[in-house]
């Protein structure tokens, strides 16, 4: 099979090679890939991976075979998955619990948005419990993860904030459903009683002390390297407010619902009750470009690459 492969000589971290084709574990389903999504955390790692080895965590594609142990969609069903790695080939073993049947009405460049970005938007918030009148902010609202949770927690009946780091990237945000939008997340105000923090540093410390008494602050990302630095006293004085660490490889581990996740997911993108948001669309032929412009923040949304 053709698979894209680490390659620290390339420009972009990877080149389109030959390679093995996967020997599937008995739980896990062989998937033909059509279309994959990037998002910046597996991105980032390029170079940081062994030569030869396989990126990719997003899969949208057919089964070409079904599990060996029974479990799992069918050989023929059109399907969309997450793995650890390995999605950026011709062929992907997707462990059964991570994988959701599509319908025809649903593409697979659409689909592939949804594993990594849709379920992190999806159980962060679940985190805060139910959302109907309450305050939610959404750091990094304008990338992949933060549109989604806009939607979402709109959807829930929550009065949404999102940060941004320019106007211009937010635009989209408030048709999407955010009721105000910010640039910077002043250290006092209203409190919110859900924060999803994705940038770290200075932005993480503001949000330790204006999340409300008895809310959580959901941090699943660090896009900035600097260190969080906060008025402690502030933060214990919430009555209960809480600081909760999310990884969705974890979560999905401690809480295997990922099928529910997935289904709930391609249902509202069927209905079209959720918008995948594809800012950029390209050849896995040509990923230099899309991998580009998404670690310079060019992406308003989510980038795909075809598997052609």
């Amino acid at each position: 099979m053709r698979a894209l492969l680490a390659d620290r000589s390339a420009a972009a971290g990877v080149s389109l090679k030959e390679a093995p084709d996967p020997q599937p574990e008995r739980s896990e389903t062989l998937v033909e890939v059509r279309a994959v999504s990037l998002n910046r955390g597996e991105v980032r790692r390029l170079t940081a991976r062994a030569e030869g080895t396989i990126p990719g965590w997003d899969v949208a594609g057919v089964v070409r075979a079904a599990a060996a142990d029974g479990s799992g969609p069918p050989a023929g069903a059109r399907v969309v998955g997450l793995v650890k790695e390995g999605a950026w080939a011709e062929l992907a073993p997707v462990p059964t619990y991570r994988i959701a049947e599509l319908p025809d009405t649903v593409s697979f460049e659409a689909a592939a948005t949804l594993p990594v970005a849709g379920v992190t938007a999806l159980r962060a918030l679940e985190v805060g419990g139910p959302l109907l009148g309450r305050r939610v902010l959404v750091t990094g609202a304008a990338g992949g993860v933060g549109r989604f949770a806009v939607q979402l927690a709109h959807r829930a009946g929550a009065h949404v904030t999102g940060v941004v780091r320019t106007l211009e990237r937010g635009e989209g945000l408030r048709e999407l459903g955010a009721d105000e939008l910010v640039t910077e997340l002043a250290t006092e105000g209203e409190g919110f009683d859900l924060v999803l923090e994705s940038v770290g540093g200075a932005s993480l410390g503001a949000a330790l002390t204006r999340v409300a008494n008895g809310g959580t602050v959901v941090a699943f990302g660090a896009s900035t390297p600097e260190p969080t630095v906060f008025d402690v006293s502030s933060f214990y004085t919430r009555f209960g407010a809480k600081l909760y660490g999310l990884r969705v490889f974890d979560e999905l581990e401690m809480r295997p619902t990922g099928v529910r996740d997935l289904t709930l997911l391609v249902s509202e993108l069927a209905a079209g009750r959720l918008d995948p948001q594809i800012a950029l669309t390209a050849s896995w032929r040509e990923p230099d470009g899309a991998l580009t412009a998404l670690m310079e923040r060019r992406v308003q949304g989510k980038a795909v690459l075809q598997i052609d």
